[in-house]
């Protein structure tokens, strides 16, 4: 279980921070929840599709790595095989803690990536912020305002019904059958019916880029299906 703690300089002031790729980093997983303002980046390297939470949103978007769980077809080693790394996945190991309107940082203590003796440097000898630690501010800021219009976007998709369910059935080179299934996308049949009001509603509120992109991103299964091939050679 994750052990957030506020980051400080004064008890976390000899803390270490190892930026490796690897699976003892944490970094074999199946996938990373993204955002509509990501989705961009994310979109020219994985497939981004969606899957059912808990929470009231009901549903979050995915930057999808492998097809079972813990399994990252860009994880090579120790190196990480994409232009790309999703931001909920470089932000590691720290999260974003808010207290009022202040945003703060928290770090998870029990964190295979905190170190003492290797990684870069948290804070100078002087108690200031490192250059590593401002890069880190500004990615959990960017987190923090991708992740404040996810609820828009969700809620414009559900109120147009534009989210199904799919299957993607995949025969590998060695003869096994593979089915992906529990995960959503956008229904493009829904969508291309939409009155030229709703259409417009979506563009004014930013969302329909967004759709445009996750609909982009589906073309990545065939090099991760690729992938997949190539890790049984």
């Amino acid at each position: 279980m994750p052990t957030p703690v506020l980051l400080n300089n004064i008890e976390h002031k000899d803390m270490r921070i190892i930026t490796a790729r690897g699976a003892r980093y944490g970094d074999q997983v199946m996938a990373v929840t993204t955002f509509p303002s990501e989705f961009r980046d994310v979109q020219a390297c994985f497939p981004i599709v969606f899957r059912k939470t808990t929470d009231g949103l009901g549903f979050e978007p995915i930057a999808l790595f492998g097809f079972h769980e813990a399994e990252n077809l860009f994880l090579q080693g120790e190196r990480w095989d994409a232009p790309y790394v999703p931001m909920m996945l470089e932000r590691q190991p720290f999260l974003i803690g808010v207290s009022g309107e202040e945003l703060m940082i928290n770090v998870d203590l029990d964190h295979p990536r905190v170190s003492r003796d290797q990684g870069q440097e948290v804070f100078l000898p002087h108690g200031g912020n490192t250059e590593y630690l401002e890069r880190v501010n500004s990615l959990l800021s960017a987190i923090h305002q991708g992740m404040q219009g996810m609820g828009g976007f969700l809620s414009a998709l559900l109120e147009h019904e534009l989210l199904e369910s799919f299957v993607l059935d995949v025969e590998l080179n060695d003869g096994s059958q593979n089915r992906l299934i529990g995960f959503y996308t956008i229904n493009e049949d829904r969508l291309q019916a939409l009155s030229g009001e709703a259409v417009a509603k979506l563009h004014a509120a930013g969302h329909l880029q967004a759709i445009y992109l996750v609909i982009a991103s589906l073309s990545n299964f065939r090099m991760l299906i690729d992938r997949k091939n190539a890790s049984l050679a």
